[in-house]
């Protein structure tokens, strides 16, 4: 991996914290980038993003107050993502964090070539949530 390369991951990762890019933006940044996936620890406060060679960058995200809720609540998580995807007003990343954390998500991983995001709860339940017209 590239210096460039971990510099749009971090600003990736950055400008998702500080709402200066939509997911969408930042998927085509990282894909134009040769990025394959991401994943975010909500649990160890992390975000990792992998090339399709395994090769991978971690950085640190912001904290959140909110802890892991100890069952995946996939209504509550949908529509935390629903805000997400619609930008509702007062959408924040941050915002969407803590709702996820509450709902029970440890976690996400998004992958390009799968046009998903998969995201986890502690207990290893899953929701899957398809890009935007991918299906």
């Amino acid at each position: 991996m590239d210096t460039q390369q971990r510099t749009i991951a971090k600003n990736c990762k950055d400008a998702a914290e500080n709402n200066t890019m939509d997911f969408p933006q930042i998927v085509g940044k990282l894909i134009e980038a040769g990025f394959d996936s991401y994943i975010v620890d909500f649990r160890r406060q992390t975000a990792t993003y992998y090339l399709p060679n395994d090769e991978s960058v971690e950085f640190t995200t912001h904290e959140t107050a909110v802890p892991v809720a100890a069952v995946l609540d996939g209504e509550a998580l949908g529509a935390a993502i629903r805000e997400a995807q619609n930008l509702v007003p007062g959408y924040t990343y941050k915002g969407f964090c803590a709702k996820a954390k509450a709902a029970g998500c440890a976690g996400y991983m998004v992958s390009f070539s799968g046009k998903r995001a998969v995201y986890f709860g502690r207990a290893g339940v899953t929701h899957v949530e398809y890009f935007p017209g991918s299906r």
